[in-house]
């Protein structure tokens, strides 16, 4: 097998440009390959065991899997994540929600504060939030056992101290617990907006942390502003990754749910995907 037998192959799902991204990605990532490596050959001398493994991670690239499940891992925030079929993959975009905690922290000068990450799948979020803040305490909450095994499998390997909890968004009532920031990244895509996605989205990553009814596409965004409402400290933020459709409908809701402001930011591709609502 040769570099340009792999590309060649992921034409048949990918235009010719990206499926040699995808396959410099495989090869960088795994055999630690640089770009010289790869064009003067090296794939030619991978000892057989890794050309059976390659061999089954091209087949599924052929039907579409995402590369970040081929691997078994994702980069967020600098650091690498374990990921498969159980969890959403990290987007870079997501890692606003992390610079935004660490920032509102910093300006607290330095007090210990209590952060709240609501539907955290494979933990990045939280994770990456304690390692940039490790006197905070850190709590990730999740529905999906498969979620909260790889968000604890995270934790460990990159020597995170968060604590995991099973709980339900949709459900969660305030008791003793008081948070100084909440963020969250739930569901978000309506049903309808299904026709317009990848099959490697689709065919390959969770749908129950993908998407919400088209008749109420806030769903998870009120249930857990309430929940923020009776928990957060005052002056408490409640940070939220959006659908750009309803970022500007997010505040509003959280606004008219009681929130004291409610800004919405773009990402970096320079749309509205995020909300910082303050008690």
């Amino acid at each position: 097998m040769t570099y340009e037998e792999i590309w060649r192959r992921l034409t048949a799902v990918n235009e010719q440009g990206e499926a040699k991204a995808i396959a410099r990605m495989l090869l960088e990532e795994k055999f630690d390959m640089s770009l010289a490596d790869i064009l003067c050959g090296g794939v030619e001398q991978l000892p057989a065991a890794d050309v059976e493994w390659l061999e089954q991670a091209v087949s599924r690239l052929e039907h579409q899997e995402p590369i970040q499940y081929v691997l078994g891992w994702a980069w967020f925030c600098c650091h690498r994540f374990g990921v498969h079929t159980g969890v959403l993959i990290p987007r870079p975009e997501t890692e606003w929600l992390v610079d935004r905690a660490v920032a509102i922290a910093k300006a607290a000068g330095g007090r210990q504060l209590r952060i709240l990450d609501i539907g955290t799948g494979s933990g990045c979020i939280a994770i990456s939030i304690k390692k940039a803040l490790p006197e905070a305490y850190v709590e990730a909450w999740d529905i999906s056992d498969d979620a909260l095994a790889i968000a604890a499998a995270n934790a460990k390997e990159l020597e995170a101290d968060v604590r995991l909890c099973r709980r339900d968004a949709l459900s969660a009532e305030a008791g003793a617990e008081r948070w100084d920031i909440i963020v969250s990244n739930p569901p978000y895509i309506c049903d309808s907006e299904r026709v317009d996605m990848d099959a490697n989205v689709l065919d390959h990553e969770p749908s129950t942390a993908l998407f919400v009814p088209d008749a109420d596409p806030l769903l998870f965004y009120r249930a857990i502003t309430r929940y923020a409402l009776a928990a957060l400290n005052e002056d408490g933020h409640l940070l939220f990754e959006c659908n750009t459709r309803y970022a500007e409908a997010t505040a509003a809701m959280t606004k008219s749910e009681g929130m004291g402001s409610a800004d919405v930011a773009d990402d970096c591709f320079g749309l509205p995907r995020f909300v910082d609502a303050v008690r």
